[in-house]
């Protein structure tokens, strides 16, 4: 049965927003195994059946004039004709999957306590919604690029192996930039623990390889059935062995991945940390103004006295939960800073500090109880638009942030390491917990356990899900205790197994004492870093340049 383009592209489309739909917290993460068919289909589809890449590929010379067989080609099938219709299959894939992943940033909608128009901070809202689709559409795109010019002329290994090392190239090249959150692997977070653990081995991207491979064999197995290799005696016998082969590497996987998951944790006593957690949950609409300050102060305020008297060691507030700056000057004034020098127990601060130059960081600092500050984490990576203004030198002059402060906002340094009186610790401050190398990096320089300070309080639920469930892969990859206070939701306590042992509601005031462990482990990841995507892409060299030859000289 041969389906039509509109058909294809709805089921291309299809299996995008099924992709879309695995993440926290619809949690369908089993479907995140079977939605890159739909697309790896269509690519083989419109690649195989294409004059343009039959001709590049092709042993021999279409024709002895060589100008005229590419000129006879193009009149065939123009280029740009055929690439506009291949790159349209990625293209709503990548829409489809992002566009709904990522569809709470709609939830800065509102914007009218900033003093923006309804109308206009739609347009922002609808803006910031589809670009950032669109950029983790590109990287769909070019993947399938390259996949595209594989199916050609390559063999079925050939083609899983390129496309798995591509697809994990492209996503190390994505999150070295300031945009990212949806890595394929999140789709499996947080409930699927045993194949999370697999990035104790490279990082996500060995969940990613596995969740691409897997794809790629079944959508092969399926493209060997419909193509109907009958007439060769092969059909039955390469349909079943790709799908046996999917079959035993989902299993596969997932049993390494179980393994690592059943090893005990062997926390001793004398590592623990009793760490008190408070939740604000000061909204957004009046964090800034008279009645915010109040209120945050006052709860932040006596949830800490709280907490100390029921004995915890350090307590930790949320990302600016106290949404003042940071001074020798100001900070006496406050009743938070006096209430640490009556209890004389410490506290990670999250609040505004200041750099020599005079530009404005979002910071966590450790306070001691005798006012001291011991220590000083800046956010490394700021939100575009919402806290820094991407080529400002360019664009200040046409976009305002996002944010209500007045100050700009600068990035903390990416070597920045975070002593304790209780040892070194790994820090995340909100949109930090999307890039796991910040996390491996510190943990690599001896981090001992993981905090993590957020203010979610812009968006929808479902954005306070998905950061919970990459605060839980940062600890499963570098098998660190996290704790996790934020203003509105989700806080959390995790162990290094990625299971939540405690979770707050929503929009609640909250406070909650943890006992976490220090730990002085190092995963394969923490140690070597991405060290699979590297051989994955020297294994797609060889084995490509290997075929090439053997094609080359049996011709």
């Amino acid at each position: 049965m041969k389906l039509t383009t509109m058909t294809r592209l709805g089921l291309t489309f299809a299996g995008g927003v099924v992709m879309g739909l695995t993440p926290a917290p619809m949690n369908v993460w089993p479907l995140g195994w079977v939605a890159l068919v739909p697309l790896w289909m269509a690519i083989a589809f419109e690649s195989r059946n294409s004059a343009i890449l039959s001709f590049f590929f092709h042993q021999k010379p279409i024709q002895k004039n060589r100008l005229f067989s590419i000129l006879k080609t193009l009149k065939q099938e123009p280029k740009l004709r055929f690439w506009l219709r291949l790159w349209a299959f990625p293209l709503v894939w990548g829409l489809g999957y992002h566009g709904v992943a990522l569809s709470w940033i709609l939830g800065i909608h509102p914007m009218t306590w900033m003093g923006v128009p309804w109308w206009p901070s739609l347009a922002i809202a609808l803006f910031c919604w589809g670009f950032i689709s669109l950029w983790g559409a590109g990287l769909v795109v070019v993947w399938a690029t390259v996949v595209a010019i594989a199916t050609t002329r390559t063999h079925v290994i050939t083609r899983l192996i390129l496309a798995t090392a591509t697809w994990c190239i492209l996503e190390s090249v994505w999150s070295a930039g300031d945009l990212w959150w949806t890595a394929i692997a999140y789709t499996q977070s947080p409930n699927n623990l045993a194949i999370l653990h697999l990035s104790q081995l490279s990082g996500p991207n060995t969940v990613a390889a596995a969740i691409v491979a897997v794809n790629g064999a079944i959508a092969e197995g399926l493209i060997a059935y419909f193509k109907n290799y009958r007439e060769e005696g092969r059909s039955v016998r390469r349909v079943r062995g790709l799908l046996v082969t999917a079959l035993i590497l989902f299993c596969t996987v997932h049993a390494i991945g179980f393994y690592l998951l059943s090893r005990p944790l062997n926390d001793l006593g004398d590592r623990a940390l009793k760490v008190g957690l408070i939740q604000g949950n000061i909204p957004n609409e009046i964090k800034l103004n008279y009645f915010g300050y109040q209120k945050a102060l006052y709860g932040y305020t006596t949830g800490y006295e709280t907490l100390t008297d029921r004995g915890v060691d350090i307590v930790l507030t949320p990302e600016t939960a106290l949404p003042y700056l940071w001074t020798e000057t100001s900070r006496e004034s406050r009743d938070f800073y006096r209430v640490i020098l009556e209890k004389n127990i410490p506290a990670w601060v999250g609040t505004f500090a200041q750099t020599e130059d005079g530009n404005i960081t979002n910071s966590l600092l450790t306070v001691t109880g005798t006012g001291e500050t011991y220590s000083r984490y800046d956010k490394t990576k700021l939100v575009p638009l919402g806290e820094y203004i991407p080529f400002e030198d360019i664009l200040g002059k046409f976009i305002d942030r996002l944010s209500p402060l007045d100050a700009h906002l600068v990035h903390g340094d990416k070597h920045q390491i975070f002593e304790t009186p209780f040892g070194r610790a790994i820090v995340g401050i909100c949109y930090d917990s999307a890039f796991p190398e910040h996390f491996r990096r510190q943990a690599a320089a001896g981090g001992q356990f993981i905090l993590s300070a957020s203010n979610d309080a812009h968006y929808t639920p479902v954005q306070m899900h998905q950061h919970n469930a990459l605060d839980l892969m940062r600890a499963v990859e570098s098998d660190r205790w996290i704790v996790r206070a934020t203003n509105t939701g989700l806080s959390s306590v995790i162990d290094p197994h990625g299971r939540i042992l405690w979770r707050s509601q929503i929009n609640r005031y909250q406070e909650h004492i943890a006992t976490i462990y220090r730990r002085d482990t190092q995963t394969l990841y923490v140690r070597w870093g991405d060290w699979l995507t590297r051989c994955l892409g020297i294994l797609a060299v060889i084995v490509t340049g290997l075929e090439w030859r053997i094609r080359k000289f049996s011709s």
